[in-house]
């Protein structure tokens, strides 16, 4: 495989491709898939979100599971690798501070965050700190509120930045009307953040590399979107189909098994739309029916509990130990595209593949 791509470069961190593994809570990646994906000189990212829910003493001890869980994924993490590992971080997250805390203390290299605007994340580093910043947002003004919040307040500019599109799976930071808005395409987010970044770039003369996330899926989308003057994109959904995903593989067969129109919209209990695999579970949901369950961790602060006719982190939890029927699958658009699971180091090098082609063909 000849590599013909350009590292990531994230302040001083340099991935040898320009590849993040997308965050995919609730323990669908974990250590085991993003130190393999760092292995391949990717970025692996673990998320937080409900980390602690693999723990036995969870519901008791919710905000010390998730401490003691993402300790322990990242300390795994590290000895399975030398390369570079992030941590995803919701905002939306009740224990936010708490992650953050948690991962710059364990020398995280970057840390994610969306589902929100991250306006005080700076704030968590101290003199000795080397974890980079890196915000999701899904337009250029949403970056521009965060990069003005940073700047004026803590005299910090983000390391770079994840331009979350519609096409990406789980929850998504636009309107149910703007996931099916072509004004809100990727492409056209992408050049709207860009042209935030440049002239952020223009005043400080800092580089703010720009991550193209939501729905990119083969190496022909990566060449699309380095073209266009991203520096790297972000994938999800590609490597659920991995062996080395932390998902069951009844999760993983979730995706085979799919079909495009299986793929929709649902409203979340945390109030945001999100992109799932639709299944007997959320199709008793649309019906009316409420699953029953005591909400014993306020684990999104934007969640009405009284309200909610599931718990929305258990369904994902009993999805990822393969209990599909009490639970789902989230998902990007492109999910019914998978037909085998394989292995991160054979995926990486079909992308490489795909991206060769691609490259050659246009020249």
């Amino acid at each position: 495989m000849d590599i013909n791509i350009k590292s990531l470069k994230i302040g001083d961190l340099v991935a040898k491709l320009p590849i993040i593994q997308g965050g995919m809570g609730v323990g669908v990646s974990l250590s085991n898939l993003a130190s393999a994906v760092a292995n391949e000189g990717g970025i692996g990212v673990i998320s937080a979100a409900g980390i602690g829910m693999l723990e036995k003493d969870f519901a008791p001890n919710y905000i010390e599971a998730n401490i003691r869980a993402l300790r322990k994924e990242i300390k795994i993490a590290r000895e399975k690798t030398k390369g570079i590992i992030g941590v995803n971080i919701m905002v939306a997250l009740s224990n936010f501070a708490d992650m953050v805390k948690t991962s710059i203390d364990e020398g995280i290299d970057i840390i994610f965050s969306g589902a929100g605007l991250p306006l005080n994340l700076p704030k968590f580093l101290n003199n000795s700190s080397k974890t980079k910043l890196v915000p999701i947002v899904s337009s250029g003004r949403a970056f521009n509120l965060i990069a003005k919040r940073w700047l004026q307040k803590y005299e910090y500019l983000p390391d770079a930045v994840v331009v979350e599109g519609p096409m990406a799976g789980g929850h998504l930071g636009y309107s149910s009307e703007q996931i099916s808005n072509p004004d809100y395409s990727l492409d056209n987010i992408v050049k709207d953040v860009l042209r935030e970044t440049r002239q952020c770039e223009e005043i400080s003369g800092k580089q703010i590399p720009v991550i193209a996330a939501g729905g990119i899926y083969t190496g022909d989308d990566i060449l699309k979107y380095l073209k266009m003057g991203a520096a790297g994109v972000q994938m999800a959904t590609r490597f659920v189909t991995t062996d080395e995903c932390d998902a069951s593989d009844e999760f993983k067969k979730s995706y085979l098994n799919c079909k495009k129109e299986d793929i929709t919209i649902i409203e979340s209990p945390v109030g945001m739309p999100g992109r799932a695999i639709i299944n007997k579970f959320l199709n008793d949901v649309k019906s009316g029916e409420r699953k029953p369950y005591k909400c014993l961790y306020h684990c999104i602060k934007t969640c009405d509990y009284k309200k909610s006719p599931y718990c929305i982190s258990q369904a994902l939890i009993n999805a990822q130990k393969g209990l599909m029927g009490n639970g789902f699958a989230f998902a990007g658009a492109n999910a019914y595209r998978a037909d085998k699971i394989i292995s991160v180091k054979e995926l990486i090098s079909t992308l490489m593949d795909e991206y060769n082609k691609a490259l050659y063909s246009s020249m």
